[in-house]
């Protein structure tokens, strides 16, 4: 029997109208019928998305990153009021996206994702190796180390502290063709001078006092495979220049002399200082920085690549949360522009510490909010101003996303639901359904669907959340029964 390709369908609360029984002939189909989406599965063929309201709701933009060239319909019903320019560019942000309508005819299989801009890893790719590639300063990083790893170059990895550097080397070991072979890495800032050439090329038995046996040394532990020289501007010029006749003769001689043994290793190394400086004044050496220099890569600051900042917030959160054996907890919408306006001077490794210490002190509570990152004020109180760099631009908030904040740790404006009465009076029901509704979607938002601590956040039961969803019309009646 022939298998047929799979179609994931969000229906983002609309009533599917029985449609995913048409089109049975042609998909294998699945329905998310929450109001707020979930990711589709990873082996589906075409996403497609009911298109509803302005603006695509919040945590379609932040799932992007993870499904990489997936063809994407965004479909509208026949009755459905065209979208104005805007609102058709603001969908199609969302990445390799088709429109259509969603009729008894059904989509056709082989869609493939319109050509664009891509990065040579794909974001999901990237997202397995601890990496988000969204901003362009990130695609050139991970364009040049998928390239790097299709060969044995050596690599140079420049950049401030805590901005990933051992990530990206540990990514392009895991993508080379010898995966399966050692990754060793050396903080060579953390070994004494006196030790650090017989902790790299090893060393024979008597060569010293506490030779008592015959070490290998790392590069002979990383035969075959990869080892990164980390902080490697601290090695003393006497392991430079052992250093570079391992580069260029590829064999290490141990200390206490015997012959020399011939490894094959990729080198790459890191450095949070301009090397270049460290020739010009002469404590590095200038032959073996041309010799590292062969694929340099430069990892940008964090503060440079701020809208990829909700993405790490949010791996750190999903990983940290299973580390810990604690339950999943989500972010309210408030987070996202507070972390993105902070100046983060320990880059990539104090937004994940920060993500860590929210997680643990925010006890029970399944979501985090702006004041459990309080403490982020003690050393970065203010945005950029007042530190060299450019104040963030303030961006015109669209509807359903969190205001944009000019003091990050200013408390929200509490949500006014006062009203003048009209003149021709109102309909207090009806008032009183719409809150309800606003509340619960906003709710359902904030916990990405889950309606157990979409419940929780609003004091209520779950059945009764299901209840209510079923009166609202938030939801399919045979959905809610299904998930109860």
């Amino acid at each position: 029997m022939t298998q047929l390709p799979r179609l994931h369908w969000s229906t983002l609360g609309d009533d599917t109208g029985g449609l995913e029984h048409r089109w049975a002939a042609l998909w294998d189909i699945t329905v998310d019928r929450g109001a707020s989406p979930a990711l589709a599965p990873r082996d589906v063929d075409l996403w497609v998305i009911s298109a509803r309201g302005a603006w695509p709701p919040p945590e379609l933009n932040r799932m992007m990153a993870e499904v990489a060239a997936l063809p994407i319909l965004l479909g509208l019903k026949p009755d459905a009021a065209p979208m104005d320019p805007k609102a058709l560019t603001e969908w199609g942000s969302l990445g390799s996206v088709r429109w259509g309508v969603l009729g008894p005819e059904p989509p056709m299989p082989g869609l493939r994702p319109r050509s664009g801009t891509t990065t040579q890893l794909s974001a999901s790719q990237a997202l397995a190796f601890g990496l988000v590639g969204t901003s362009a300063a990130m695609q050139d990083v991970l364009a040049r180390a998928r390239s790097a790893a299709a060969t044995r170059a050596t690599v140079l990895l420049l950049g401030e502290s805590g901005t990933g550097k051992e990530v990206i080397a540990r990514a392009i070991h895991r993508m080379s063709a010898d995966a399966a072979e050692p990754f060793v890495a050396v903080h060579c800032g953390a070994i004494p001078e006196n030790l650090l050439e017989s902790e790299l090329f090893g060393y024979n038995k008597g060569a010293f006092t506490d030779a008592r046996k015959d070490t290998p040394g790392k590069f002979r532990e990383a035969h075959g495979g990869t080892i990164l020289l980390d902080e490697v501007g601290t090695m003393p010029l006497g392991a430079q220049v052992r250093l570079l006749r391992v580069i260029q003769e590829r064999e290490v001689q141990p200390l206490g002399g015997g012959a020399p043994v011939k490894v094959d290793v990729r080198v790459v190394t890191a450095s949070n200082v301009d090397l270049w400086k460290k020739v010009q004044d002469g404590s590095f050496r200038e032959d073996l920085f041309y010799r590292l220099e062969v694929v340099p890569i430069t990892m940008p600051p964090l503060r440079a690549r701020r809208e990829e900042i909700p993405f790490l917030a949010q791996h750190f959160l999903n990983r940290k949360a299973r580390e810990h054996g604690l339950y999943p907890k989500a972010l309210h919408p408030s987070v996202d522009p507070l972390l993105m306006s902070l100046p983060w001077p320990g880059n990539v490794r104090q937004l994940e510490n920060a993500i860590e210490r929210a997680i643990v002190l925010s006890g029970k509570r399944p979501v985090l909010t702006r004041e459990d990152f309080a403490f982020l004020a003690e050393r970065m109180g203010a945005p950029a101003e007042g530190r060299g760099e450019a104040p963030l631009a303030e961006p015109t908030p669209k509807a359903g996303f969190p205001p944009v904040l000019t003091d990050p740790f200013a408390p929200l404006p509490a949500v006014a639901f006062g009203m003048d009465l009209p003149p021709q009076g109102l309909d207090l029901n009806q008032v009183v359904s719409d809150m309800e509704k606003t509340l619960m979607l906003q709710s359902l938002a904030i916990t990405r669907g889950n309606k157990k601590r979409a419940a929780d956040l609003l004091g209520l039961k779950r059945t009764t959340f299901l209840e209510k969803m079923k009166r609202l019309e938030l939801e399919d009646p045979d959905g809610i029964e299904a998930e109860a």
